[in-house]
């Protein structure tokens, strides 16, 4: 008994001291060995923020914790990128970022590779570069419509968005505020025209607005907003009328030309006016100096449909029912086949516009009918759904921006070429004036009426 007390005392006490028992001469219990667990996620993408950037052409592309975000081209919308696989080669240091342009669906696939880079000097959002210039990856972007692009990366860390980790109360007001714009370095027009409900010509410059006169088409502002263009439709001179002056200052107006022409067009610095005129059972574009519509001359013996305007003060653009043209006083001219730029997606008529960027030529924006409208988007009074379009004339990239609940026509440019206004109908057919960002954000009702053109 005494020897059994002994014994259970000095296990308790190895017991407190964390000792096995089978010190004791006691048969240990087997082991059990828990399942092996799955090995640790490794990533394979370079866990920073980076910016990739190059020159000729200038570009610089955003790397996120998902992968590439957008790249960014001065003259031309951001291209958001859709992230896909990455593939990380350890032995070489370098990483393969698959991507999808998310507006075209165009394959992108951006090579990243760590070492010393001086390839490129356009970092702009670097205040103080790298001595020497040299950053520390060397980057190629090769995109299915844009080519390959070259040039270096830096870690990029100080544009990560602020992280906030303090609780949220409640976010159900936030839920509800529309998302930021994505432009915010627009200027909003001051000088414009259009056709109000009433299809009178309204013109707005500053706070004031005025009736220019009950009826007219083909509206052209000038780009000091001060005087406008438009035809008036006269008995016996369909197609086209009289071109008709309108000063804003003076309120007075000015028959320039007699029909049948139509659709005019002021140059870049406002000193010539390019119109169309009826000769021979066919249209071909004329010009003639401000203040002398006597001396009107012919630009080109091209027979053209359409006239969509000045691309600078020496050439003039215009379309037949086949080609685009470049119309030039200084150049042989030069054509683009309609359905090049056009597609699959949209029919050719004479009721389509064509305008160039104002500080990018090889961008237009295109105002066309589908020929096959995506369900849901509304039909208007013609009968037909349009929408209106960006196309590179370079890369022949075509991305549609106009909103699939609209029925879009006659988009213009605003002056800083940030923003695009156009006539948009709805379901009920009901037509108003809209705003829109040249990335496809922040759609806006701006007023009603149609036919919108900027001055200013």
């Amino acid at each position: 008994m005494q020897r059994k007390a002994k014994y259970s005392l000095l296990t308790a006490s190895l017991m407190l001291l964390g000792l096995p028992t089978h010190v004791l001469g006691q048969n240990p219990s087997p082991e059990k060995k828990l399942p092996a667990g799955p090995p640790s996620p490794q990533s394979k993408h370079y866990p920073i923020l980076l910016l990739a950037f190059g020159n000729a052409p200038n570009w610089n592309l955003r790397i996120g914790q998902k992968g590439p975000e957008r790249l960014d081209r001065p003259g031309y919308p951001p291209i958001p990128l859709e992230a896909g696989e990455v593939t990380h080669e350890a032995a070489a240091d370098s990483w393969t970022y698959r991507a999808k342009d998310s507006a075209t669906g165009a394959v992108v696939a951006i090579h990243l590779t760590r070492e010393a880079c001086t390839d490129a000097a356009n970092d702009t959002l670097t205040t103080t570069p790298p001595l020497g210039g040299r950053y520390s990856f060397r980057v190629s972007v090769d995109h299915a419509q844009l080519g390959t692009l070259r040039g270096c990366a830096r870690i990029a860390a100080e544009l990560f968005p602020k992280i906030n980790n303090q609780p949220d109360a409640d976010n159900d007001a936030d839920k509800k505020k529309p998302p930021a714009p994505t432009i915010t370095n627009f200027k909003a027009p001051v000088a414009v025209a259009y056709l109000n409900p009433s299809a009178s010509i309204v013109l707005s410059r500053g706070k004031t607005k005025k009736i220019v006169a009950p009826a007219g088409t083909d509206l052209a502002l000038s780009h000091d907003g001060k005087k406008l263009l438009y035809v008036r439709a006269d008995s016996g001179a369909s197609p086209g009328g009289t071109i008709v002056l309108y000063d804003f200052d003076s309120g007075k107006s000015l028959d320039l030309v007699h029909g049948p022409v139509r659709q005019p067009f002021w140059s870049p610095d406002d000193s010539r006016i390019a119109f169309l005129r009826s000769l021979d059972r066919s249209w071909q574009i004329w010009t003639f100096p401000l203040g002398n519509p006597e001396s009107a001359v012919s630009f080109s013996p091209q027979p053209v449909s359409v006239l969509h305007g000045w691309v600078d003060k020496h050439t003039i653009l215009a379309t037949d029912t086949l080609n685009t043209y470049w119309l030039s006083e200084e150049a042989l001219p030069q054509a683009v086949a309609l359905k090049d730029i056009y597609g699959s997606s949209f029919q050719i008529k004479d009721s389509d516009t064509i305008r160039v960027h104002p500080a990018n030529p090889d961008l237009l924006l295109i105002s066309a009918d589908y020929l096959s409208a995506p369900a849901g988007t509304p039909v208007d009074s013609t009968g037909f759904a349009g929408a209106f379009f960006l196309y590179e004339l370079r890369a022949k990239r075509r991305v549609i921006l106009c909103p699939p609940e609209q029925s879009g026509r006659a988009a213009e440019w605003s002056r800083d070429g940030l923003q695009i206004f156009f006539t948009g109908s709805d379901s009920s057919r009901r037509t108003a004036i809209y705003r829109i960002f040249w990335d496809g954000t922040s759609l806006q009702r701006s007023v009603a009426g149609s036919n919108y053109v900027i001055g200013q």
